[in-house]
């Protein structure tokens, strides 16, 4: 059980640290300001901060988030009558704001809030020491830091550093950037997995051994044979030929091979069995495998290209009939994943790749308040020519944010239902 929760926590932790990070990324390349990179949800644990960038990590290790400049409207949790210590430089504009209960390393000033402009106008005005004959108006720095009620220390969000101050294209690249991640890292680990294996399946017509008692032995086929025809259907490679095979009409056929450049032509039964609750027939017949770097390499993009297949596959069956146990949340992947670890580290590696590109697909639907329901409405900002209203935009995403809220919790209960009951 201590290996499936180490390896649960590595696996979330890696999946969000990779996603999270093509945001952060992009968003550090177009100007944004990136306010705080969590990984973990929930109270926060550990933080540090490094080049205005606050780095947490919280308690509950199921997910994580990167806090853009005017994406976090109300992060700054400021309002009118709110008591706040401030510190300022010699200059005497405002460098620190705090707001929490937590004493600052060096005195500051106590002032009760009456009104601010952290965004364009860098001021803040309030009554100094509770001395309410007096507003007086400080100027914020550009760069002040703000400490919120839970201790957190981040940036304020000036106009310029914020998300949608960034040009359109470069708003489209960062909401895709986790997904593309994501993608990246499914594919470097199912190259790494070719790597990794002794030999590797490759995908040829060419049979790399036959089973004992098979009809393939029967009629004397030999690992090297080339099949080209299973009946009258030609084959090229393997994926071919074992579909083809499989869903032969007639379990007599004709199996056409070519052996040392000779192309010879066998009559064969192939045996049938049943396969979830369908007939289907098999020959016994081997994959070839090969050790060569460029049949790795291959090996690891067909995986990477069938398990985005499948995943495809599993959302247009979904469009026809939606069920709940179709989708999986935390819980169903730490079942998963201790499936995954009587694999081996293969196993795990294998699970993770299968992961990664599920989650960046999955970011990608055009439902709101994900990375796909993000760059939609930034292509219908492209079609306009003028930008989304922001209280449009905001309601959008908060619909969004609800309906993904309910599902989650539906399928958590549903995935305890399943697992742990």
């Amino acid at each position: 059980m201590l290996v499936t929760i180490i390896a649960f926590i590595l696996i979330f932790g890696i999946l969000v640290l990779v996603h999270e990070y093509g945001h952060y990324y992009f968003a550090k390349r177009a100007g944004v300001l990136v306010r705080e990179f969590s990984i973990g949800m929930g109270p926060k644990i550990w933080w540090q901060q490094r080049h205005g960038t606050t780095y947490t990590i919280r308690l509950l290790p199921v997910g994580g988030y990167v806090r853009l400049a005017g994406m976090d409207e109300d992060a700054d949790q400021l309002r009118p009558g709110m008591p706040v210590t401030l510190q300022l430089n010699d200059a005497q504009a405002v460098t620190l704001i705090n707001t929490s209960d937590q004493p600052l390393r060096y005195p500051g000033i106590p002032v009760r809030v009456v009104d601010f402009d952290l965004v364009d106008g860098l001021w803040l005005e309030g009554y100094e020491n509770d001395d309410e004959t007096q507003v007086k108006r400080y100027a914020v720095d550009h760069d002040a830091l703000l400490i919120e009620r839970d201790g957190t220390q981040v940036r304020i969000a000036p106009r310029d550093v914020r998300f949608n101050s960034a040009s359109l294209p470069h708003r489209m690249m960062i909401n895709f950037a986790g997904a593309m991640n994501n993608f990246i890292l499914a594919l470097v680990l199912f190259i790494g997995l070719g790597f990794l294996m002794p030999k590797v399946p490759i995908n040829t017509n060419q049979l790399g051994g036959v089973a004992k008692h098979s009809p393939a032995q029967v009629v004397g086929l030999q690992a090297g044979d080339k099949i080209t025809a299973v009946g009258k259907q030609q084959v090229k490679n393997w994926d071919q030929l074992t579909t083809t095979i499989a869903q032969t009409k007639d379990a007599q056929t004709t199996i056409t091979y070519r052996r040392h450049g000779q192309l010879k032509r066998q009559a064969v039964k192939l045996k049938a069995v049943k396969q979830n609750g369908q007939r289907q027939y098999q020959l016994g017949i081997y994959q070839a495998q090969s050790s060569k770097f460029a049949d790795r390499m291959q090996y690891g993009w067909q995986m990477f290209a069938r398990a985005g297949t499948l995943i495809f596959t599993a959302l247009g069956q979904m469009m026809h009939g939606f069920s709940l146990n179709d989708l999986g949340g935390p819980v169903a992947i730490y079942a998963t994943t201790s499936q995954a670890t009587h694999f081996g580290f293969l196993g795990v590696v294998s699970f993770l790749a299968m992961l990664s590109i599920n989650l960046g697909i999955m970011n990608l639907l055009p439902i709101p308040a994900l990375d796909g329901g993000k760059l939609l409405l930034n292509i219908v900002e492209a079609i306009i020519r003028r930008p989304i209203p922001a209280k449009f935009e905001g309601i959008v995403n908060l619909v969004g944010v609800v309906f993904l809220l309910i599902l989650m919790l539906l399928v958590t209960f549903n995935d305890i239902q399943r697992y742990l009951m």
